[in-house]
């Protein structure tokens, strides 16, 4: 089996994270990730198929976003938090401050939102 790759962390670029941050299935994954120190794919249960997983694993895996070890037959990922913040500062954390958990944002689509009225 070929090792996996992992960009030097010289090599990571902001558009390369900002590009893989950029998906609501990856962001939900570096969310859980940011919850949870280290994960396995199998502990992602989202409404995709698993090959589509796969590629949301290999796009923040090249990305330098996440870093992915296999154990056995699992492969167990886990954040690059302390490169991307020396990198980018407070990035991962305005990124994970925004995203609003399920119900709020359902009970925020329930507020009328404030339009300027106009003459």
């Amino acid at each position: 089996m070929r090792p996996l790759y992992h960009p030097d962390s010289k090599a990571i670029s902001l558009a390369g994270v900002l590009y893989a941050l950029g998906d609501p299935v990856r962001l939900e994954i570096v969310r859980r990730l940011a919850e949870q120190p280290e994960l396995p794919c199998a502990a992602f249960d989202c409404a995709v198929p698993r090959s589509t997983m796969s590629h949301h694993f290999r796009v923040l895996r090249e990305a330098g976003v996440l870093y992915c070890r296999k154990e056995g037959t699992q492969h167990l990922n886990s954040l690059r938090r302390r490169e991307l913040d020396e990198l980018f500062p407070g990035l991962l954390d305005v990124v994970l401050r925004s995203m609003q958990p399920p119900s709020q944002s359902a009970s925020l689509n329930a507020v009328p939102s404030l339009q300027t009225q106009r003459p």
